[in-house]
């Protein structure tokens, strides 16, 4: 009985991760590498090695996230305050789902550029670049649990 306890709790804990991949204030990676720590104690345990590994993988997105959305923001010349103003964004898109998660970040890069009196042209340029380095730390959070995923699946057919 514990064990399918466990499993459930898996499987909600790797959807909340996939949601946390795309909602700012929830961790996705850490999430889904909890939902392994939740079968690690079961009949359907994956190998520790595998464990470590993911844990791992999870460090490494989660910090890529806050350092990939800040570099693609420079390398299309944003400024400090509209990578914040691309932060600000996504957290009140967030509000506003499924748009607002996708025109949060660049609208608020784009206005907090404005408002800093950039050119129009260059807030262009750098809202669209706070917005790719938010796609793609998004990217990479999905990459990893669904990386997850498959091994929750694999410890279960392991396990069965």
């Amino acid at each position: 009985m514990l064990d399918w306890t466990l499993v459930t709790v898996g499987i909600l804990l790797l959807i909340l991760g996939f949601v946390g991949c795309v909602v700012p204030c929830l961790p996705g990676p850490l999430v889904g590498w909890c939902a392994l720590l939740s079968i690690a104690f079961s009949r359907f345990a994956i190998p520790t090695v595998w464990l470590v590994v993911a844990g791992v993988v999870m460090a490494i997105a989660t910090v890529l996230d806050y350092v990939v959305p800040a570099y693609g923001a420079k390398k299309f010349d944003c400024s400090r305050w509209g990578v914040i103003g691309c932060t600000v964004g996504t957290i009140v898109g967030m509000f506003f789902f499924p748009l607002g998660i996708i025109l949060g970040p660049f609208l608020g890069a784009f206005l907090v550029e404005l408002v800093a009196r950039r050119k129009i042209v260059v807030a262009l340029k750098g809202g669209l670049g706070a917005f790719l380095g938010f796609l793609s730390g998004v990217f990479l959070k999905i990459c990893a649990v669904f990386a997850f995923t498959g091994l929750f699946i694999w410890g279960m057919i392991r396990g069965w």
